[in-house]
């Protein structure tokens, strides 16, 4: 039977990261490939007692269908978090989606057309440019430097395109660990605002910092030329599949509407569970037990890379999240790369995917929070031994 597809799944591809996981499976592999909290940081007794209280006191009404756009306590949660970080936002500006991937591709359906142009970081988030890719955009990037965004760069896009969307992860980017200072979100937001480039702030890791000083959400210089993305997955568990999005109001009506059209609304009965074990528990000491596991996890990959990687690659050295970046020298690619070091028992993700039509990329991205410090020593020195046997 010959199934005529749509046009537009001739440019979206299987999640990259996804196929790897199915490789890296086996037990004897040390997987440095997943973007996966650490499980033993999950709050499980917590939960459960959340669990069992929300349907004690309302099990009939939580086992109910709900609004669109979530459960208004939980909304409201979320907007006095964001004020106490100086960011204002009216809980009626915040939908709760369906994780933070979710919230990506209702802004697709929302703002992008056939043909619009929208601008990526490179490299950039992989589910991104795969949730973009279904409204078949036309993408541009700009490059992702030590301070954030390259500035002359972005200038020289902006001009050229006037790009509608800028998608970003300003703090602990995910691939490579970077994160924006204060003086380029400024001078980023200045550029945008010229042009009326809307951008879209995803910060899931924002709250995982384990050294150095918090910088200013975008949308402090941006105010509502600014969309917001966040997610309860690093901080409390990706299972639940709980994240939303903040934007104005007219951007915000449109997105109720999307969302009415693809599934009527998120989990109600996770909202709740996480509503409760939000109001139950101090989140703030929960965070601080996760980073101060993350921080000693990204300190023994940092350590491990300077003593076994040899000296011509050269690696990120994040302050927070959950994963750095390393490049090796010009010429080699880091995909031949991953087909020596599973032989070797390790994995790790190759840089393509986290580009636009680029090939054979010498860069890869290192997940260092679902490693003890054991294995992540072993797996960096297998990786190591992979890495001097490619560039011999």
């Amino acid at each position: 039977m010959n199934i005529q597809f749509a046009d537009r799944m001739n440019n979206v591809h299987k999640s990259f990261v996804r196929e790897i996981l199915k490789v890296a499976a086996n037990p004897q592999v040390i997987s440095f490939a997943g973007g996966l909290p650490n499980p033993s940081s999950f709050p499980v007794l917590e939960v459960q007692n959340a669990t069992h209280k929300v349907l004690n006191d309302d099990g009939y009404n939580v086992l109910q269908y709900s609004n669109t756009e979530g459960y208004l306590p939980l909304r409201q949660y979320i907007a006095e978090r964001y004020f106490k970080k100086g960011v204002v936002v009216d809980p009626n500006e915040i939908l709760i989606t369906n994780g933070s991937q979710q919230g990506l591709d209702l802004i697709g359906k929302v703002l992008l057309n056939k043909n619009d142009d929208i601008l990526m970081e490179r490299p950039g988030y992989l589910g991104a440019i795969q949730a973009f890719s279904v409204f078949e955009p036309k993408f541009h990037t700009v490059p992702v430097v030590d301070d954030g965004v390259d500035i002359d760069s972005l200038k020289e896009v902006i001009k050229s395109h006037e790009p509608k969307l800028f998608y970003g992860v300003p703090n602990f980017q995910n691939p490579s660990g970077i994160t924006y200072t204060a003086q380029n979100r400024e001078i980023v937001a200045k550029i945008l605002n010229e042009y009326n480039t809307i951008f879209i702030e995803d910060d899931p890791y924002g709250e995982l910092r384990f050294m150095g000083q918090d910088v200013p959400s975008m949308k402090t210089y941006l105010g509502d030329n600014t969309i917001l993305l966040g997610s309860f997955s690093k901080i409390v568990a990706p299972a639940m599949r709980l994240g939303w999005i903040c934007a104005r109001h007219e951007i915000m009506e449109k997105l109720i509407i999307a969302k009415q059209a693809s599934d009527l609304h998120t989990n109600y009965f996770s909202q709740r569970v996480i509503h409760q074990y939000l109001i139950d528990n101090n989140i703030d000491n929960h965070i601080k037990k996760i980073t101060e596991l993350y921080k000693g996890q990204r300190n023994c990959m940092v350590s491990m890379i300077e003593k076994y990687f040899p000296q011509e690659v050269k690696s990120t050295k994040p302050e927070g999240g959950m994963f750095l970046w390393a490049t090796l020298p010009e010429g080699f690619s880091s995909l031949e790369l991953f087909d020596m070091a599973i032989k070797q028992n390790v994995a790790f993700v190759p840089g393509d995917p986290f580009y636009i039509n680029e090939k054979g990329t010498n860069t890869m991205r290192l997940n260092y929070t679902s490693s003890t410090e054991e294995k992540i020593e072993e797996g960096i020195k297998r990786l190591s031994e992979a890495i001097k046997d490619l560039i011999k």
